[in-house]
């Protein structure tokens, strides 16, 4: 059975469909809920194809080359930390530490290169404390304590120790390797969007044509008929959380050699806008149904809308009202209006088959 199909029907046993009212009160042909159905699953890609076109006629900005780049290399952390998000929503968990972990890498990353370490060799071990402090998170989560409350902790207390060891003060970076990495490009690409766009087709191909991540989307979709299949359950959970621990190292990496420095503030509320792209992208806040290739729209979404809003002049303090709105609508459409919209085609489609 395929990951998709798979996190599809086990959704349907936990949300059975108690009102047939919207299949009784039409009678849509095939194709009608066929198109209603697709303009729901892919909203987001037809949103983002508006926003363009709708931005394009209101900025004579907008639709420019450098501005594109520009928005690219913005989404970029967004991409690779929401590739690491999409597996743990995937398992029916979630990630609140993640930005916290980027202040963490950020001022250890400056730290150490000002120290003298080659960055050969501060790359990996930043990555690999990333790493640890997933698992770690991922292993309280299987002692049965949930994400929520385990990763909220994770999220004062990370960049509590980030600012220990900082004592507070951003720390610049001048190794080339980190400015390439943050400002370079390659074939006109910016380096960021490069390895965000790596990261993500490695992700897609994880969740969607591997074992692992087969495995993934069981545990989210059914997690006692995932045990009783004799899955590795807590394994599983450990190496997810692991997996977006590393990514937000790397995530870390990214943000502070765009700015050449390392803060104690970097990746402030970045948490709420990756778990906002994740989602608006079609993940499943109850596990079993992931979208990578959603989740890196969901984060263009999101940055194209905030450059749009500021090249239109809007007070910043409004577009991060935006941005909580959007994380609302993205929960809305994901756990009412999706449900919703596939129960009504399938009663349908029973009515005609009877």
């Amino acid at each position: 059975m395929r990951p998709e199909i798979s996190g599809r029907i086990s959704n349907e046993k936990r949300y059975p469909v108690t009102d047939t009212s919207l299949a009784r009160s039409g009678t849509a042909s095939r194709t009608q809920r066929q198109v209603i159905v697709a303009l729901v699953r892919y909203g987001m890609f037809i949103a983002l194809a508006i926003w363009l076109i709708a931005m394009s006629l209101s900025s004579e900005y907008f639709l420019t080359l450098t501005n594109f780049l520009n928005v690219l290399r913005q989404a970029a952390p967004l991409i690779i930390i929401g590739t690491g998000m999409t597996f743990v929503m995937a398992t029916a968990g979630i990630d609140l530490s993640v930005g916290a972990t980027v202040a963490l890498i950020s001022v250890l990353a400056a730290s150490w290169l000002s120290f003298g370490l080659p960055v050969l060799v501060v790359l990996p071990l930043v990555l690999l404390v990333g790493i640890l402090i997933g698992a770690l998170t991922g292993y309280i989560v299987t002692l049965g304590v949930p994400a929520f409350v385990v990763t909220l902790a994770g999220l004062t207390s990370i960049r509590g120790v980030a600012f220990v060891y900082s004592d507070g003060y951003a720390t610049p970076i001048n190794d080339p390797v980190m400015i390439w990495i943050g400002r370079g490009d390659l074939f006109g690409i910016n380096a960021p969007f490069l390895i965000a766009m790596v990261v993500a087709v490695i992700g897609w191909f994880v969740l969607n044509r591997t074992r692992f991540g087969l495995h993934t989307l069981a545990t989210g979709g059914r997690e006692e008929a995932a045990r009783v299949m004799g899955l590795g359950i807590d394994r599983i959970k450990i190496m997810v959380y692991a997996l977006t621990g590393g990514l937000a190292a790397l995530g870390g990496i990214v943000i502070s050699a765009r700015l050449s420095n390392g803060s104690p503030n970097a990746g402030v509320m970045l948490e709420l806008e990756v778990i906002a792209a994740t989602v608006l992208g079609g993940t499943s806040l109850f596990g079993g149904r992931a979208t990578i290739a959603g989740t890196v729209v969901g984060a263009l979404l999101i940055n194209f809308v905030r450059n749009g809003l500021n090249l239109m002049g809007v007070n910043p303090y409004w577009v991060q009202v935006v941005t909580g709105i959007i994380l609302v609508v993205a929960v809305l459409m994901n756990t009412v209006l999706n449900r919703r919209v596939e129960s009504w085609a399938r009663a349908t489609t029973e009515e005609d088959e009877e």
